[in-house]
């Protein structure tokens, strides 16, 4: 479960949370309401709304989308559509998520909704939707320049998206796979999946990397380990030695989020299954008390319910 490890000295970050992807419980934070600019972690949300639109019968993974002009060059990472091909949303939904392709966010958000503009209206209804409320997208995929204006978010309210994500399991089947060759033929792209989780942690199988000069480096990654599964946000990482070393430092951040998280998960499930085998109460028997004698009715410990109430709280 290990990453190659980098000093994490000098290192800043925006934000970090780490939840139970089953309820949305927080299992650690730190600034989780800070703002920051997720970058390409944007295109999680791209994502939620074509699968939730495919989930509600509104289109289809093989629907044939046709490309245009506003979706070519856009810039950073690309499958470098032309005007004219045709490609199945499932095949652009690859290209989102392991190229982390601009110019496939953008055709998507065409195809669902007629125009760019359009699609970040909705969705910034989805994220209101979510209870993301500290959340604005200004793009659907994150890619902004200078000062903006940029996508804002927080490492809480990626969570809350992500939380959702999790329970398509259509997402994970694009955000756990390595590799995809895109446009197979003589102008075929090789799709590498950005996470470098998935091969170094047991269990991740996704979620979405970003990076930018104006955003720094964010990441947010998922993992099960048997039914338990946690996800794990870093938001802005920057470091002192330059946007490679950023990387790895989120990398080896997320990891330890999840570990934690789930040796967490464990210990609590640990505690409700000692709770379970508890022998039965037995009443006790009445006696009358001594004259000479006060009744004293001893503090009660706080129980393990307690605990649990102080810890489920997102």
């Amino acid at each position: 479960m290990s990453v190659g490890a980098v000093s994490e000295t000098g290192a800043t970050y925006d934000g970090t949370i780490c939840v139970d992807a089953a309820t949305g419980a927080v299992l650690s934070e730190s600034r989780a309401d800070l703002p920051g600019h997720p970058a390409s972690v944007t295109k999680l949300m791209t994502m939620l709304l074509v699968l939730e639109d495919i989930q509600a019968g509104k289109t289809t993974l093989n629907a044939p989308i046709t490309i245009t002009k506003a979706s070519v060059g856009t810039g950073g990472s690309m499958v470098w559509l032309a005007p004219g091909e045709i490609f199945s949303a499932d095949a652009l939904l690859y290209a989102l998520m392991l190229q982390s392709a601009n110019d496939a966010a953008v055709a998507l958000a065409i195809d669902r909704a007629g125009s760019t503009q359009a699609f970040v209206a909705r969705m910034n209804t989805r994220a209101t939707e979510l209870g993301m409320t500290r959340t604005r997208f200004v793009t659907p995929n994150g890619l902004t320049y200078g000062q903006g204006p940029h996508d804002t978010t927080t490492a809480r309210d990626l969570a809350k998206l992500s939380v959702a994500l999790c329970k398509l399991p259509a997402a994970l089947k694009y955000t756990a796979t390595k590799t995809y060759t895109f446009r197979p033929g003589p102008k075929a792209v090789e799709l590498v999946n950005h996470n470098h989780l998935l091969n170094s942690f047991k269990g991740c199988d996704g979620l979405k990397t970003g990076w930018t000069v104006a955003a720094n480096a964010s990441m947010v990654t998922t993992a099960k380990d048997g039914e338990a599964r946690v996800i794990a946000v870093v938001l802005g990482c920057n470091s002192p030695l330059g946007p490679k070393p950023a990387q790895r430092v989120r990398d080896q951040m997320a990891a330890r989020l999840m570990t934690q998280g789930l040796a967490r998960l464990a210990l609590l499930e640990a505690e409700k299954a000692k709770l379970h085998t508890l022998p039965a109460r037995t009443a006790p028997v009445a006696t009358a008390p001594k004259p000479s004698l006060k009744t004293v009715k001893p503090a009660e410990e706080p129980g393990f319910f307690d605990w649990l109430g102080d810890l489920f709280s997102f």
